[in-house]
C-alpha cells in the first residue's frame, strides 16, 4: 500500500475491535503482565478476557511501555512505503514514558539521516482510552477526505485541549494500588458504599463528588458533566463489567444531551490495569484549557 499520510496510535486508545481496519489505523499494542505471563493487548487479550484474568489475580496487572526501537521500526516501515507524513497519537505522557520514547525514536532516525522528507508528528493526547481513540477515528476520516496533515494535527490538538474524562470506580483496588489514579487514594470506597466521581483532565485526577451507591454516583456524574459539557458536542462511553450502572449512564446522558454516545467501547487492559474492572468512563468536550 502506498499512501501519503499514515495514522498510528497505541492500544491504550480502546478503539472498538475491527474499527482500526475500517478506518485504516495502525495500532501498536502494549504488553500486559498478569501473574508473570505476558499478553499483547488486542492481539492476544480482549477486554473481556482481561477482566476475567484480572479478577482472578491477587496482584495488580502491569503495562509495559512501548520502547524507542519499536517506534523506529514502525516509522521506517511507513517511510519505506512512501509516507510523506506520519501522525502518531499516544497515551498521556503523564502516565507513560511511551510518548517520550517516540520522540527519542524520531530523534535517532533524524540523527542517522533516515527520515528523508517524511515529517513525523508526535502528539501527546494528555488523556486515556477512547478519549484519544475517538480523536484518532475522526483524524482517519479527515485523511480519507483529503485534508492536510497540518489541519489534522490542529484538530487533534484542539480536541485534547478541551476533552475531559469522568470516571466512576466501583472497586478501588486497582486504582489505589497502581498509584496512577491518585485521587482514588483519598476515598475509603468500601466503607458505607461510597462511590467516587473522579475527573481526569490532562495530568490531574480529582475526586469531585462522592455518592452512596452506584445509581447515585451515576446521577452525580451526569450533573457535573452537563454543567461542563459544551452543548451539542459529542460524548463517549466506556464500559467494563457493571452493566446495570453502565446502561443507566447511557440512558441519562442520552436523555440529557439528546443524542447517544458517538463511540461506545470497553476499557482495555492497558487502561483497566489502573482503572480496574468495575468502572464507567464518560468523555465530554469542555471549554479550552490552553
Amino acid at each position: 500500500m502506498n499512501k501519503k499520510t499514515w495514522l498510528i496510535t497505541d492500544s491504550g486508545c480502546d478503539i472498538p475491535a475491527g474499527w482500526e481496519k475500517l478506518h485504516d489505523i495502525d495500532i501498536m499494542p502494549f504488553s500486559i503482565m498478569i501473574d508473570d505471563k505476558e499478553y499483547w493487548e488486542r492481539l492476544e487479550l480482549t477486554p473481556q478476557e482481561f477482566y476475567e484474568l484480572a479478577n482472578n489475580y491477587s496482584g495488580i496487572p502491569t503495562t509495559n511501555q512501548i520502547f524507542a526501537p519499536r517506534f523506529e521500526e514502525k516509522f521506517l516501515e511507513c517511510i519505506e512505503k512512501g509516507a510523506e507524513d506520519i501522525i502518531i497519537v499516544l497515551i498521556n505522557s503523564a502516565g507513560s514514558q511511551t510518548y517520550n520514547n517516540a520522540l527519542q525514536a524520531r530523534e535517532n532516525l533524524a540523527a542517522a539521516g533516515r527520515l528523508g522528507n517524511t515529517k513525523i508528528h508526535i502528539i501527546d493526547s494528555h488523556c486515556y482510552s477512547v478519549c484519544y481513540g475517538y480523536a484518532v477515528i475522526e483524524a482517519a476520516k479527515k485523511i480519507k477526505a483529503g485534508q492536510t496533515a497540518e489541519s489534522i494535527v490542529a484538530y487533534l490538538e484542539d480536541w485534547f485541549n478541551c476533552a475531559e474524562i469522568y470516571l466512576l470506580t466501583f472497586d478501588l483496588r486497582h486504582a489505589r494500588k497502581s498509584g496512577r489514579i491518585t485521587a482514588a487514594a483519598s476515598v475509603v470506597g468500601g466503607l458505607m458504599g461510597i462511590k467516587p466521581v473522579i475527573s481526569m483532565i490532562d495530568d490531574k485526577t480529582t475526586v469531585i463528588k462522592k455518592a452512596r451507591g452506584e445509581k447515585s454516583a451515576v446521577e452525580a456524574a451526569v450533573d457535573v458533566m452537563m454543567e461542563r459539557m459544551v452543548p451539542g458536542t459529542p460524548w463517549l462511553m466506556l464500559r467494563t463489567t457493571v452493566l446495570e450502572a453502565e446502561d443507566y449512564m447511557v440512558e441519562l446522558m442520552t436523555k440529557k444531551t439528546g443524542k447517544p454516545p458517538a463511540v461506545e467501547s470497553y476499557v482495555g487492559s492497558a487502561v483497566g490495569a489502573n482503572a480496574g474492572t468495575k468502572a464507567i468512563g464518560v468523555i465530554i468536550r469542555g471549554k479550552p484549557r490552553r
